[in-house]
């Protein structure tokens, strides 16, 4: 079901679930800076020892395309295959250095956290003050992300209050939970609140995280356009999307 631009009071929601990175913070900016510093990294010294030109990173195409929402080792893995890439598995107690599929993806995270140590965490207004009306009119809130980052994150813009229930890439890990697009993620999150799905809005700005949304049944896929495109976002399982949360109104 496709819907209109709605007042989301009048979809009787039991509650509310987020993704973190590109719907309540900027931070999928940094990821992409983090990812672009690994893979051209990476790529230009396997270019050198091959012998064969340097092809950069692209963010507008291979960020989306192949890493955005996935959990880290997932994103290592799909775009190296992308580039005809077969790199070891490794475990994830691999060090930073090791060519590894692991190993690059520790190596992403402490890229990451640099990132957000020197430029800050800036947050979308517009979705914190909805989440903010929809908690005071007792909706449920939870954060549902793929990184193991997503606590030191919150915790840095004073965020954490605003959610009852936190599902993040180290809770699927200990769990052994799949990643998006995989529904586990987002239907653990709905089941820890105590609510169906069927009861629950889920809010994505990823292709991954929308077919996650849709896979699980739940009563409304929206999809927030930050790059992705809002037509991908219709194809790929959003019921609606926009280009900002404040498209919305509550009440």
């Amino acid at each position: 079901m496709t819907y209109d631009l709605p007042n989301l009071a009048a979809l009787d929601l039991d509650a509310f679930i987020v993704d973190l990175d590109g719907v309540v913070t900027h931070t999928a900016e940094e990821h992409a800076v983090a990812w672009k510093q690994l893979f051209d990294d990476f790529l230009r010294k396997q270019a050198e020892r091959d012998g064969k030109p340097f092809v950069e990173f692209d963010i507008g195409r291979d960020y989306n395309t192949y890493v955005d929402g996935m959990p880290r080792y997932d994103g290592v893995k799909t775009f190296l295959e992308s580039r005809g890439v077969d790199l070891a598995y490794g475990s994830p107690a691999d060090p930073p250095e090791r060519e590894t599929i692991c190993g690059l993806g520790n190596r992403k995270n402490l890229l990451f956290q640099e990132v957000v140590r020197t430029q800050g965490v800036e947050v979308f207004d517009t979705t914190v003050a909805l989440l903010k009306k929809m908690r005071a009119a007792g909706v449920k809130t939870a954060v549902v992300s793929s990184s193991k980052n997503c606590r030191m994150v919150l915790e840095s813009v004073d965020l954490m209050p605003l959610f009852e229930v936190m599902v993040d890439g180290v809770y699927a890990a200990e769990e052994g939970r799949p990643g998006k697009p995989a529904p586990d993620t987002y239907v653990r999150a709905a089941d820890l609140l105590g609510v169906a799905p069927e009861r629950s809005a889920i809010v994505e700005d990823s292709v991954v995280g929308v077919q996650s949304g849709k896979a699980g049944k739940f009563k409304i896929v929206i999809g927030v356009d930050r790059g992705v495109g809002k037509q991908t976002l219709l194809d790929n399982g959003a019921d609606v999307a926009v280009s900002d949360m404040g498209e919305f109104r509550f009440g």
